[in-house]
């Protein structure tokens, strides 16, 4: 399965720390994303394994070597060794699916956090949204489409084969695999590829990204009551394989569990999708300007209880740490001002409460959206001097009220 897509909302600082940024704002060879075992660079992209991974697999060795036992009987207990041979192999068809996401993603100049493998398939986490509907639409299709090139090369490679044998039965099951994976991608709901590419497609008729998304992400979850209910029911009417009399057995509680996790993963992804794209839509409104305190400039020698005096009689919010001339040289933080008890202010001098300035923590006041939350992600800190186009001071950009922002833009309703 395949969940391509955005990895989550940025987090723009707030204590964490970055070390793709260097003190100065000088960047660094980015730190790994993690998530699990590093496999890998392919195309500059890390790809990991995730410790569901092993779990899956142990489960489709188990599976496989079940079924191997009916097909060739003769392997006794090397069918397992063969069943995990499938499983490896599966999972490399699987890494051909995201690494076309991926080159697709790095063609159109879309950055590529990571690819991982995990339970029930891959993800590819892209960082951006493509810019045009179309490109949304391709990024989509070829994870599907490479699936159906395997399936197709596999069931060539199946002429070459003997029926019957270890290499037929290992070919004809990989060659059945990557249709599946093919077709279940290509179902038109969110988060899997099929549903982008129905939201590329009602983004090209309505001009709207974000109705393409709600549209792809109801029929998303439409999908997830679907294979809840009808997974278990295909497969004990015999159309998935055989029917079961003994609908209480092992089995039917095996099928109800797979389809509870399928679902679950499915509605999950969609409600994801709506909530990362009301967040997109309203980026815009993320400006630098309208965000900022207002900020008093005081030296850095002024005690702490003058400084606020002064903020409080300029209705200012914030306290910038200046030189004789007047250059920025820090910004007091909030949570330090918090921690001096009141009798003390007047002994305790604004310099020692400052975080010296950088130049990743000046930010233009005209910033704003994703443009911010990059500069704010690339040099993370509590607050941020911003100054306008002429270097004058406007203000301080505190990361607790970027935050709160991003609340109360997920808090609104889904349309």
């Amino acid at each position: 399965m395949d969940e391509s897509g955005d990895s989550g909302r940025p987090q723009p600082g707030a204590g964490e720390t970055d070390p793709s940024a260097a003190p100065g704002g000088k960047p660094k060879r980015p730190a790994d994303p993690g998530g699990g075992l590093l496999m890998g660079r392919p195309f500059g992209v890390p790809v990991y394994v995730a410790p569901s991974w092993f779990v899956v697999a142990a489960l489709i060795t188990w599976v496989f070597g079940g079924q191997l036992d009916r097909v060739l009987p003769e392997l006794g207990g090397a069918r397992y060794l063969v069943a995990l041979f499938f499983a490896i192999a599966f999972y490399a068809s699987v890494l051909v699916h995201e690494l076309a996401h991926t080159v697709a993603a790095l063609r159109y100049k879309l950055p590529v956090r990571r690819i991982q493998l995990q339970f029930f398939g891959g993800v590819s986490e892209i960082e951006k949204e493509t810019e045009t509907p179309g490109r949304e639409f391709i990024l989509a299709f070829v994870g599907p489409l490479l699936s159906l090139v395997l399936g197709g090369v596999f069931y060539g490679a199946m002429r070459f084969v003997e029926p019957g044998t270890v290499p037929g039965v290992l070919i004809a099951g990989l060659m059945i695999s990557n249709l599946i994976v093919a077709a279940f991608n290509l179902l038109p709901g969110l988060p899997l590829d099929g549903g982008r590419m129905l939201r590329a497609i009602v983004w090209k008729i309505t001009g709207k990204p974000m109705s393409g998304t709600i549209a792809a992400a109801w029929v998303g979850r439409g999908l997830a009551v679907t294979v809840l209910i009808g997974l278990p029911l295909l497969t004990h009417t015999g159309v998935l394989g055989s029917a079961n009399e003994d609908i209480g057995g092992v089995e039917t509680v095996m099928d109800a569990l797979l389809a509870a996790i399928l679902a679950g993963i499915i509605w999950t992804g969609a409600g994801n999708s709506l909530r990362m794209a009301r967040l997109r839509e309203h980026l815009p409104d993320l400006r630098a300007r309208t965000l900022t305190r207002r900020a008093v400039p005081v030296e850095s020698a002024t005690p702490l209880s003058e400084a606020l005096r002064r903020a409080n009689e300029a209705g200012a919010r914030a306290l910038v740490v200046v030189d004789g001339q007047g250059n920025p040289k820090g910004v007091v933080r909030e949570a330090a001002i918090v921690g001096v008890p009141e009798h003390r202010r007047p002994w305790v001098a604004v310099s020692g409460l400052a975080q010296d300035l950088t130049d990743g923590m000046k930010v233009p006041a005209e910033l704003a959206g994703e443009a911010l939350l990059d500069r704010l992600k690339a040099t993370p800190a509590t607050e941020y001097l911003v100054i306008e186009e002429t270097g004058e001071i406007y203000g301080v950009l505190s990361t607790a009220d970027v935050e709160r922002a991003f609340v109360k833009a997920m808090a609104r309703p889904e349309s």
